[in-house]
C-alpha cells in the first residue's frame, strides 16, 4: 500500500522540480551550441558552394556575408566554437572523474561560460588589430 505522498511526486525528474544551476544551463547550452553548429557548418558550405561557382553566386555569397548579419553569424559561430570546445573539455574531465565535487563542477561551468566568451572577443580583438 502505497502513501499518500508519494501518490503526489512525479515520476521522474523534471526541469519544473529542479532549480535551475549553472552546471544545467551550460550542459543545454553544450547541447544547443552542438547542434547550432551543424547548422551553421551548412551555411559555411553553401558559402564556400557560391565562392566555387564564381560569378553572379559569389558575390551574392560575399554580399551576404559582408554584412551585418553576415557578420553576426561569423560571430556567433565562433562563440558557438568555443563554448563547445571548452564544454567537451568540462565533460572529458568529468568523464575521468575529476572536479565532480560540487565546487569543482561550478568551477568548470564558470570556466567554459566565461572562456567562450572571453576566447570569442581575444580572438575578434586579434582580428581586428591585424587588419
Amino acid at each position: 500500500m502505497a502513501n499518500a505522498g508519494a501518490e503526489k511526486r512525479p515520476l521522474s525528474p523534471h526541469l519544473t522540480i529542479f532549480r535551475p544551476w549553472l552546471t544545467m544551463a551550460m550542459s543545454m547550452a553544450h547541447r544547443i551550441s552542438g547542434a547550432a553548429l551543424y547548422i551553421l557548418m551548412a551555411l559555411l558550405g553553401l558559402f564556400l558552394l557560391g565562392a566555387g561557382f564564381g560569378g553572379w553566386l559569389h558575390a551574392l555569397t560575399g554580399w551576404l556575408a559582408s554584412g551585418f548579419i553576415g557578420g553576426m553569424i561569423v560571430f556567433l559561430m565562433t562563440w558557438a566554437i568555443f563554448h563547445h570546445l571548452l564544454g567537451g573539455v568540462r565533460h572529458a574531465l568529468w568523464d575521468r572523474g575529476l572536479y565532480m565535487d560540487p565546487q569543482g563542477r561550478e568551477l568548470l561551468a564558470q570556466a567554459s561560460l566565461y572562456g567562450g566568451v572571453g576566447l570569442t572577443v581575444l580572438l575578434w580583438i586579434i582580428k581586428s588589430l591585424a587588419g
